[in-house]
């Protein structure tokens, strides 16, 4: 799954590969977050969801190479406790919309 494809239920723990950069990702990071409490540490943020929280961990990855064209690679992983099914549904959707990109 990419972050482009919208998912009904989001389990506790899941993995992404997200086609961006780094920087990239720390950009649109805070959008995506919204007005939720979080901090940044080193390939990692910590984002409190209600009494509950979200651990973001990322790595860069090889990028992916269709024929002549390469696309930057970072592997996330998305680590929730404390965190309801609703909880997670709401939060993933917003964040995913805001991580969505496309083009014309």
């Amino acid at each position: 799954m990419n972050a482009t494809e919208m998912q009904s239920v989001y389990d506790e723990r899941f993995e992404r590969d997200m086609g961006c950069t780094e920087a990239d990702w720390l950009r649109w990071l805070p959008d995506a977050i919204g007005d939720k409490h979080w901090k940044r540490q080193e390939r990692t943020a910590g984002v409190r969801i209600g009494d509950g929280a979200l651990g973001l961990k990322w790595v860069v990855a090889e990028p992916l190479v269709i024929a002549q064209v390469q696309m930057p690679r970072l592997r996330v992983s998305f680590r929730f406790a404390g965190v309801d099914e609703a909880a997670r549904y709401a939060f993933m959707r917003r964040f995913d919309l805001y991580m969505q990109r496309g083009g014309g």
